[in-house]
């Protein structure tokens, strides 16, 4: 992580488990009515309110996100293919390039 303090780390996972219960509870509208769901995100809501406020994070939608990709495992990095494996450009395209073509 880079430079998140303990409490912007709470606010995002707060936020994370926001996102996931809206999810689960708005996932089929068909069984689970506005009220119901309204009922089910009024904790994880007032929770993610508090912690985003303790963190000094409300309103600093950037920042948030930054820490929540934090949170995230970073992808591992994907070496470029050897020279042998790369396509090459098609003739169409050597010939458009020579002539100056830019269609």
């Amino acid at each position: 992580m880079t430079g998140t303090t303990s409490e912007e780390l709470l606010a995002a996972q707060a936020c994370l488990r926001l996102l996931h219960t809206a999810r689960a509870a708005l996932s089929d509208a068909c069984e689970v009515s506005p009220a119901s769901a309204a009922t089910l995100l009024a904790g994880p809501i007032a929770e993610a309110d508090e912690a985003l406020r303790r963190a000094g994070l409300a309103g600093n939608e950037a920042a948030l996100i930054d820490r929540i990709y934090d949170l995230s495992p970073h992808p591992p990095a994907i070496p470029p293919a050897p020279p042998a494996q790369r396509s090459a450009p098609t003739a169409t395209a050597r010939s458009r390039a020579r002539e100056g073509s830019a269609s």
